[in-house]
């Protein structure tokens, strides 16, 4: 049985230690970076010895392809995609327009991912944007309307569940008023709970019923004024799983980011304390990688049956796709914004 880990690796291909680790802890899933990437090839061979070294055909295989900013899949072997705040913009003149971008962006996203054995993408970002939003969120956030990135999230999600690779909504209960990369350190939010309720939780009740999630590493002080929201028994009981509620299977952000103190096994411990059922590590560092493991249950009980719920919405395509043709009116529909 799997254990309740997500792990990254360190370069292309797994390393002897690496294979050995996997076939001993045998992780949950695996996540992509652009340092494991070169040709689709390659993805492909990565892929597969990863779930061969776990035994699982079915292993999660994730990646951040959100487009933008944040494209682990780069020119010139795959396609760019414009950011998410693309599609929010067009909303604004053309909903219609832009809910059908918004579907036919991840599907043809999906269409690439499922070629290289990726089955799960790190999309739709659900943080309602700012004016004052840190850049790390930036243009990757939809909208600074929570109604349109409520909307438009659905979309984005129906156009991967469409194309066989399942969505992560993220970043629970959200980022979008961080003023703080939390990659570099600890946000803290000071707003009101009621404000929080009416923004920035908003389009993550509209999602709710989707099997998987992210949380963020963020401090938000009227809730929680000692922890963040990934160690928090109380954000993820009373908000994530209560108010917002989130039953399905909630993932940490990466632990490895500076936002969160301690060492990577205190780290770990914490989080699953908090109620997390799958803990994220990025790096590809293998000692640390090791720590995580040292402090990961075996899944069972409601993080099994979870997880195992997740992976069922992972289909084969629900119908032919010709990619050319998509492409061509993806284009279309976002020209009035990229010319």
């Amino acid at each position: 049985m799997a254990k309740a880990f997500i792990s990254g690796c360190s370069g292309q291909a797994l390393t002897n230690e690496e294979v050995m680790f996997f076939k001993s802890e045998d992780p949950w899933g695996l996540i992509l970076f652009r340092r494991n990437i070169d040709n689709p090839q390659q993805v492909r061979d990565l892929t597969r010895s990863f779930r061969d070294a776990v035994g699982r055909d079915d292993a999660p295989v994730l990646i951040d392809q959100e487009g933008g900013r944040v494209m682990r899949l780069r020119p010139p072997h795959w396609p760019s995609f414009p950011p998410q705040k693309l599609f929010g913009d067009l909303f604004l003149t053309e909903p219609k327009r832009a809910r059908e971008a918004a579907f036919l962006g991840a599907r043809l996203i999906a269409h690439e991912l499922r070629d290289l054995g990726i089955n799960v993408d790190c999309l739709p970002c659900l943080d309602v944007s700012f004016p004052e939003t840190v850049d790390a969120i930036g243009d990757r956030s939809l909208s600074a309307d929570p109604a349109i990135v409520g909307d438009l999230g659905r979309k984005v999600s129906e156009g991967l569940l469409a194309g066989g690779v399942l969505p992560v909504i993220k970043h629970l209960p959200g980022h979008g008023r961080s003023l703080i990369d939390s990659h570099l350190d600890l946000p803290r939010i000071p707003a009101a709970l009621d404000d929080l309720e009416m923004v920035d939780f908003s389009p993550f009740k509209v999602l709710a019923d989707l099997p998987l999630a992210m949380t963020a590493h963020l401090l938000y002080e009227t809730i929680d004024p000692n922890t963040p929201a990934t160690q928090s028994q109380k954000v993820i009981a009373e908000i994530i799983r209560g108010a917002i509620g989130f039953d399905g299977c909630l993932m940490s952000d990466d632990i490895s980011m500076k936002a969160l103190g301690g060492d990577m096994l205190d780290r770990a411990r914490k989080t699953f304390a908090a109620g997390c059922d799958i803990v994220l590590h990025c790096n590809g560092e293998i000692a640390e990688m090791k720590a995580v493991a040292a402090a990961s249950p075996t899944l069972g009980g409601r993080s099994l049956e979870r997880c195992e719920t997740a992976l069922r919405r992972i289909s084969a395509p629900i119908a032919e796709f010709d990619a050319g043709a998509a492409r061509a009116r993806f284009d279309d529909l976002i020209a009035p914004l990229v010319a």
